[in-house]
């Protein structure tokens, strides 16, 4: 069975370029190409000519997600897999493809309704990626440029399609309580990277993440830094999870899903064995919120004893 390789990029519908511009290049430490005046741009992150496509719209969502794989032969099988399987399958027109950077790719929705591209021929640039704010780059590459987080309507049936049509194998599962919420979420690898995606219920956008890999702990800390004095908002703050160990924090993006910047994950090994972990974090990812309230009531506990 013909497998994906890595993934390769997503496409956002963003209501403000001029905040992710910002964003992506001083916050993230990406670099801006392809600039197509108001329709958007694209941006940069290593070797591949681009990992994020930025179009302009009011969606303020996902709007496909590109898996790569080695060549026509591969594509023309998951095509084919698909349609025996009654998905619809669309042929990425030349204008398509070539705005993607890429030879050819087809087009179809995943079991959630998320819509899904796979290609083939990256154009990749002769001039290295250097970044001028993310000194020592990012962990992408070969193992695709990190992780995107989406949501399923049927986990059980979302883990076999990508499993089956694609040849992404499970990761791990976490199943918990997070302060008074659910968690049930899967994750599934494609190559070394711990996992490429996973997915879960109850989310509000098709996205609810997509994560960057720096190569250093410091990396994060001076991230962490420039996004709070950006102004941005946190999500979760600094701390390690126990699947991948990834080392991170959550903030939200300028169309309000949520990014994680981390560094420090283990790789996919042979002979790997899934499990199911009982919480999200080995420490921290504490949502600020609750963190401002405790001050308080210790504040107020104070107060009452002077």
């Amino acid at each position: 069975m013909s497998a994906v390789k890595q993934l390769g990029y997503l496409v956002f519908e963003v209501s403000n370029l001029a905040a992710w511009r910002e964003f992506g290049t001083k916050v993230l430490g990406l670099e801006v190409v392809d600039e197509r005046e108001e329709a958007g741009f694209s941006l940069r992150m290593d070797s591949y000519p681009q990992r994020f496509f930025i179009e302009q719209g009011s969606a303020d969502d996902l709007a496909a997600i590109g898996w790569e794989v080695d060549g026509p032969a591969k594509l023309e099988q998951i095509a084919e897999r698909l349609r025996e399987a009654g998905h619809e399958v669309v042929e990425g027109t030349a204008e398509h493809a070539s705005r993607r950077n890429v030879e050819a790719l087809i087009r179809f929705n995943d079991p959630a309704g998320n819509p899904v591209e796979v290609f083939f021929g990256p154009k990749l640039p002769n001039e290295p990626f250097v970044s001028t704010v993310v000194e020592g780059g990012f962990v992408a590459d070969e193992q695709g440029f990190g992780h995107v987080v989406v949501v399923s309507k049927d986990d059980a049936a979302h883990e076999e399609f990508y499993a089956t049509m694609f040849g992404l194998k499970l990761s791990d599962y976490i199943r918990c309580e997070y302060f008074g919420h659910k968690i049930d979420v899967t994750f599934m690898h494609a190559n070394a990277r711990h996992h490429s995606l996973a997915f879960g219920g109850g989310q509000l956008k098709r996205i609810h993440h997509f994560m960057v890999q720096a190569k250093t702990m410091d990396e994060v800390g001076r991230c962490y830094d420039r996004f709070l004095f950006s102004g941005g908002k946190v999500h979760q703050t600094l701390g390690r999870h126990p699947n991948d160990k990834m080392f991170s924090f959550y903030g939200y993006t300028p169309s309000g899903f949520h990014f994680e910047f981390g560094a420090g994950a283990i790789e996919i090994t042979e002979g790997w064995q899934s499990v199911t972990h009982g919480k999200v974090s080995e420490w921290g990812h504490h949502p600020p919120q609750l963190l401002t309230k405790a001050y308080r009531r210790e504040k107020e506990a104070r107060d009452d004893k002077g």
